[in-house]
């Protein structure tokens, strides 16, 4: 029987569709550049969209359940062929999967014209393919263990039904965006526990002696599940005093779990310290939304949101994404300085993000935030779409 890595070098389809990650990386880059485009003049009411969600809405969705579920699926349609030891999903069948997160972009952007209960399906059709995609895969390779994964997708798909049922029903208060923001910073404290001890391991590992991080075990998984009580209460929107506590406990938790990864002896490669840097918004946007529940006129709610959505997950899955992409494609596992422009540019869309929380310069933040995010996924798409376009160790 022929090895993946075999099979996978005898496709003769498309570069494009030879590996998840090179269409959703990509297209998923480019898409969140292009939502925060449309979304400068939407703020400032010189844009309408053919969308049946407000601007507001419509942002929010775009960038929670439009972006996040491609990197998603780009990470788990690359990384379940290793779990597994079974082909990767590519040609024809990634091909359809693509075309359905495609269909939903186009859906949502024009839902006032079809219907939103029509663009709702065509949406919410993306995620439920790709778990069955996922399940498959895991299943046929017996590799149950690794069905945990499935439970980030399925809240994935939960939030963003009780999204488009909370916009076209007018009810809620923002349960739907808290349960896609949730379930994503669970996949990142999930994976990113995983990821990061062992690819900063591997790295320090060539430096000699000296502190190495600690890898997963029990104290991961309390952490986890304090944290999954903090957002649980957050999602549910249960007492402040309750949320308060839970979120700053979630807070020293995951900064203790932080510390223990030895991350400050990676400066001297930006492409580990950056998984570091990305991780360190989680315990942030814990300590915000504390604050926020406990002295809400320091600090609006917003705070914390950014701090997971433009910080934890902006940066985390720009800090995946470059890795996956260098490596699977040929190149060099070490940051380039454009590769460094565009982290620079990352967290700095964060921070702005988060100081316009504390009404600090707000209308100049904002700007700041929003040119910073366009200038860090465009820039991921000026550097990788060559090499997502070309086969391994092709030259144009």
């Amino acid at each position: 029987m022929s090895t993946s890595a075999a099979q996978i070098r005898s496709f003769t389809g498309p570069a494009l569709l030879s590996y998840g990650f090179r269409p959703f990386f990509l297209f998923g880059a480019l898409w969140a550049a292009f939502a925060v485009v449309l979304w400068l003049p939407m703020l400032s009411g010189h844009l309408d969209l053919p969308s049946s969600l407000s601007p507001i809405e419509w942002h929010v969705h775009e960038l929670i359940y439009g972006y996040v579920p491609a990197i998603v699926a780009g990470f788990l349609l690359t990384a379940v062929p290793n779990w597994t030891g079974r082909l990767p999903v590519v040609g024809t069948r990634l091909a359809i999967l693509f075309c359905f997160w495609i269909a939903g972009r186009i859906a949502i952007f024009f839902s006032d014209w079809i219907g939103a209960g029509l663009a709702a399906a065509v949406d919410l059709s993306f995620l439920a393919m790709l778990g069955l995609v996922i399940t498959r895969e895991i299943v046929a390779g017996k590799s149950l263990h690794n069905l945990k994964v499935l439970a980030g997708v399925a809240l994935l798909l939960i939030g963003n039904a009780l999204f488009h049922l909370e916009a076209v029903a007018g009810i809620g208060d923002g349960h739907g965006t808290r349960l896609g923001i949730a379930a994503a910073i669970l996949l990142i404290m999930l994976i990113g526990g995983r990821i990061i001890p062992s690819f900063t391991r591997n790295w320090l590992a060539r430096l000699g002696p000296g502190r190495l991080p600690v890898n997963f075990g029990r104290f991961d998984v309390m952490v986890m599940f304090a944290s999954a009580a903090a957002l649980a209460s957050w999602v549910i929107a249960a007492h402040p005093a309750a949320t308060t506590g839970l979120a700053l406990a979630a807070a020293v938790l995951n900064v203790a779990r932080l510390g223990r990864w030895a991350g400050e002896r990676t400066a001297a490669e930006p492409l580990v310290l950056i998984l570091h840097v990305a991780y360190a918004f989680v315990p942030v946007g814990f300590f915000l939304l504390g604050l926020a529940s406990h002295q809400p006129g320091i600090v609006a709610p917003s705070g914390a949101l950014h701090a997971w959505t433009t910080g934890a997950i902006g940066v985390m899955t720009l800090a995946v994404m470059t890795r996956a992409s260098l490596g699977h494609t040929g190149r060099p596992l070490t940051a380039t300085h454009s590769i460094l422009f565009v982290y620079i540019a990352a967290v700095a869309a964060a921070l702005s993000r988060i100081a316009a929380a504390f009404d600090v310069l707000r209308e100049p933040m904002l700007y700041l935030a929003a040119t910073a995010w366009i200038l860090a996924f465009s820039g991921f798409v000026v550097i990788f779409a060559r090499p997502m376009l070309q086969r391994r160790g092709e030259t144009s």
